[in-house]
């Protein structure tokens, strides 16, 4: 769990620490005229997207500068802020995430928060691209792998056993029919599609797809879903840090509100499948 013990830093410390966070974010930017020129821009607002969001939240040690972008990035794309993701998908590249990678976050915004949302994040992470690369058009993608039902099926279980922590019907069929039971045609597709062939990819690993998954749903303010992910994200290897500080770092991108929501529900999921 997340410590208590209060840090104190000087506003000259934590000025600079937004700076560092802002060189590694934008390489190649002067964090002080950058900084000084969105508090001309944006007054205090300005002042408070350097220093509070880079320099309290950004800097805080609990996750990577990978992770903190590998959220946001699923924070912004479920969002629908686009200028913001464009920023947040260079800032990602430059944090370690591969291209690859990105590509599976905005896979799994699909899946949890609709394809009329994860499209147009898709083409801003083109547009980040084709800058990048200076070319106009992307080069044709590799398309999923063209699976059987038997395949997906027998993926999807095998997601299932991770995800759960081997708590889960011995056998296949029977904790698929169990899944169905329970959801009826919306059982069959989170298993054989959601389970068997988007959380199978091997493009991203599942600790990853843990955190993102926890992200888009603590976006979406969809907290019945953390007792099933936030379980899950353990069993994947996340710490019971690592899901708080999502919800932490959901303070700057969701609003207070939403965050302690957030917060207040994935505590009580990580005390719950860590109790005795």
């Amino acid at each position: 769990m997340s410590g208590h013990t209060p840090v104190e830093r000087t506003y000259a410390e934590r000025h600079a620490a937004a700076h560092d966070v802002l060189s590694t974010l934008v390489p190649g930017l002067d964090p002080e005229k950058a900084t000084a020129g969105m508090a001309r821009r944006y007054g205090a607002l300005g002042s408070f997207a350097q220093d509070f969001v880079l320099g309290d939240l950004w800097s805080r040690p609990q996750l990577s500068r990978r992770d903190r972008s590998m959220i946001v990035i699923a924070f912004l794309a479920t969002l629908g802020s686009e200028e913001e993701l464009f920023l947040h998908c260079k800032g990602g590249l430059n944090h370690g995430l591969t291209r690859t990678e990105i590509d599976e976050i905005l896979l799994h915004v699909a899946t949890y928060a609709g394809f009329p949302t994860a499209l147009p994040a898709a083409r801003v992470w083109d547009r980040v691209q084709n800058e990048l690369d200076g070319v106009d058009r992307r080069p044709p993608k590799t398309p999923a792998a063209s699976k059987s039902d038997a395949e997906r099926r027998a993926a999807a279980y095998d997601v299932l056993v991770g995800l759960t922590g081997g708590r889960v019907d011995p056998d296949p069929a029977v904790a698929r029919a169990n899944l169905v039971d329970r959801l009826g045609a919306v059982g069959e597709l989170a298993h054989d599609w959601a389970f068997g062939e988007v959380w199978a990819r091997d493009e991203l690993s599942r600790r990853d797809r843990s955190m993102v998954v926890c992200a888009i749903l603590a976006m979406l303010g969809r907290h019945d879903e953390f007792r099933v992910h936030v379980p899950g994200a353990l069993q994947h290897g996340c710490t019971a840090t690592e899901v708080e500080e999502i919800m932490v770092q959901l303070v700057v991108y969701g609003g207070f509100p939403r965050a302690v929501e957030a917060f207040t529900h994935a505590r009580a999921c990580i005390a719950r499948a860590t109790a005795g």
